[in-house]
C-alpha cells in the first residue's frame, strides 16, 4: 500500500510539469499577435526605412496555406511535404524467466520492439494567405503533423537487407539475439504535406535580411505549426493543462492516503 501511494504521488509530481508545460503553450498561443502576412511585409518596410533593416522582431500568429516550388519527398511512402519523420522498428518475442508467487521459475513469452532506422528531415516553404505570403523557417518548431503509413511487415529480412518501395537498409547485426526471435518489420511515417492550412506561431523578424518567422529566442514563447485553428489548439492546451491539475490533485490525494494508511498499519 505504501509503495503504491508513493507511484501515485511521483506521478502526480510529473502531472505538475505537464500542467506547466500546457498552460505555457496556451498562453504562448493567446499571446501572440494575430496578423495578415501583408500586415508583416508592410511593418517591415515601415520600420527598415525608419532605423533600417534587422531591427525588427514580432511574436505572431498567422494561418495559411503551405507552399513550395521544390517539395521534400519523404523517405519511405515519396509524399511531397516540407516535415517529414520515419521510422522502421524490430517486432519480436523472447522466452524469459520469471518467478511466480511462490517463488518458483516460469518461462514467459513476451514481446517487444526496438528501432533500427530513423529519420526526420525539414524545408523552409511560404506561407501564403489572402494577403500575400512569407517564408517560415520550421527548424525547431513543434509540428504536427499527418500520419501516412503504419504498416508491418511479417519475417525476417531477406538476406539481411530491408527495402520498402524506394527505401533500403542493410542489416549489419543478425536480428536474432539468444531468444529473441524477430517477427518482423513495422514501418511508419509523418509528414507536414504541402497545400495544407496550417496555423504558425513564432517570431517574424528581418534579420537575415528577408521577412522570416521562425523559432523565438525566448524560451516561454513556443514555436508551433499546427493542423489545427488558433481557437481548436488553445483549447486544446487549456484541456490539456486542466485533466493534468485534476490528475495531479487525485494522486496527490489518493497516494497520500494510501501512505498514511499503510504506515499506521
Amino acid at each position: 500500500m505504501v509503495i503504491i501511494g508513493c507511484l501515485l504521488i511521483i506521478i502526480g509530481g510529473v502531472l505538475i510539469f505537464v500542467q506547466k508545460k500546457q498552460k505555457t503553450k496556451a498562453f504562448s498561443i493567446k499571446s501572440a499577435r494575430p496578423a495578415t502576412t501583408a500586415e508583416l511585409n508592410i511593418i517591415a518596410r515601415e520600420i527598415a526605412q525608419e532605423i533600417g533593416d534587422g531591427n525588427w522582431r514580432d511574436y505572431i500568429k498567422v494561418w495559411g496555406v503551405i507552399h513550395t516550388d521544390q517539395p521534400l519527398f519523404s523517405e519511405l511512402k515519396q509524399a511531397p511535404c516540407v516535415y517529414y519523420t520515419t521510422a522502421v522498428r524490430r517486432e519480436y518475442e523472447e522466452t524469459v524467466t520469471e518467478k511466480d508467487a511462490k517463488g518458483n521459475p516460469v518461462q514467459k513469452t513476451r514481446r517487444g520492439s526496438e528501432t533500427i532506422s530513423s529519420n526526420q528531415q525539414s524545408i523552409p516553404f511560404r506561407l501564403q494567405d489572402a494577403t500575400g505570403q512569407i517564408t517560415v523557417n520550421p527548424d525547431g518548431a513543434a509540428i504536427e503533423t499527418v500520419s501516412i503509413l503504419n504498416q508491418f511487415q511479417p519475417g525476417e529480412a531477406s538476406g539481411g537487407m530491408l527495402s520498402f518501395g524506394q527505401f533500403s537498409l542493410a542489416l549489419s547485426n543478425p536480428q536474432v539475439h539468444n531468444r529473441r526471435r524477430t517477427l518482423g518489420y513495422r514501418y511508419t511515417e509523418s509528414v507536414l504535406p504541402v497545400d495544407r492550412n496550417v496555423l504558425v506561431i513564432g517570431t517574424v523578424s528581418d534579420s537575415t535580411g528577408a521577412l522570416v518567422v521562425s523559432k523565438p529566442l525566448e524560451r516561454d514563447k513556443k514555436f508551433i505549426i499546427s493542423l489545427k485553428t488558433d481557437q481548436e489548439l488553445t483549447l486544446a492546451a487549456e484541456r490539456s493543462a486542466r485533466n493534468a491539475f485534476y490528475g495531479m490533485v487525485a494522486c496527490f490525494g489518493v497516494g497520500g492516503v494510501l501512505v498514511l494508511v499503510g504506515l499506521i498499519r
